[in-house]
């Protein structure tokens, strides 16, 4: 897995400027035209937010990415031709400075989701959320200080995880030297905490957060802090009860 700290840079430095601020990109990919349609009309509203682009199958997606530079991608888990975890393999394997990766999905503990997460997605939308829901997910992806539906995350992890945990997974975390600040830092991201809630309850400043986040990170070569919490799952460091 790609360093966080340096594709969370990239991704910042290409957000568009608009009038309040900078406009986060969006790619959508779903074999539904529905579910496209009204992801564009929910997300296009905003004036933060514009869709750049629409793919109805995984296989279309990195041309896509490459061409349109999307800040985030929408993704369908299921499709035909190239199902979600594969096109998001696809595109962290082969695109540099890869967008933010959202699974777009009808159940939330499926294990196509827990799939895609693993391979690299940011988070997960479920196809029912409101369109507020819609609208946050894709900026706190961006954002990328909290974790998108932590209960759930911890809920995927107690189904898929432990089976899918190994000893690799352990030997990475070993391998890491995380100091026991870091250590504390991975518990409370793991719980759902954003920098803000663990700077308050450790009682530091919310750019010392920052800097152990980023730490942690690196040290797990994890890209963002939903693989990073996956990793604590799958090697026992964080127990999912």
């Amino acid at each position: 897995m790609a360093g966080g700290r340096d594709a969370s840079a990239a991704l910042r430095e290409r957000l568009s400027p608009y009038a309040g601020g900078m406009v986060i990109k969006v790619l959508l990919v779903d074999d539904e035209p529905l579910v496209r349609a009204g992801l564009r009309a929910v997300l296009e509203a905003q004036p933060d937010i514009e869709v750049v682009g629409e793919a109805a199958d995984g296989a279309a997606v990195v041309p896509l990415v490459r061409s349109l530079r999307p800040d985030v991608v929408a993704m369908d888990v299921r499709m035909p031709l190239m199902d979600g975890i594969e096109a998001t393999s696809a595109v962290l394997r082969t695109v540099d400075a890869p967008p933010k990766i959202l699974v777009v999905t009808t159940f939330e503990n499926d294990e196509y989701v827990y799939g895609a997460l693993r391979a690299g997605a940011d988070g997960f939308l479920l196809k029912r959320a409101r369109p507020a829901e819609i609208v946050h997910a894709v900026r706190l992806v961006v954002e990328g200080d909290s974790l998108l539906f932590p209960a759930a995350v911890r809920e995927l992890a107690a189904a898929h995880g432990q089976e899918r945990g190994s000893t690799e997974a352990r030997e990475t975390l070993a391998r890491a030297g995380l100091t026991d600040r870091e250590e504390d830092v991975l518990r409370l991201m793991a719980r759902g905490l954003s920098n803000a809630e663990i700077a308050a309850r450790l009682v530091v400043g919310t750019e010392t957060v920052k800097s152990h986040v980023s730490a942690v990170l690196a040290k797990l070569g994890a890209r963002d802090r939903t693989q990073a919490v996956i990793a604590a799952y799958e090697s026992g460091f964080v127990s999912p009860a």
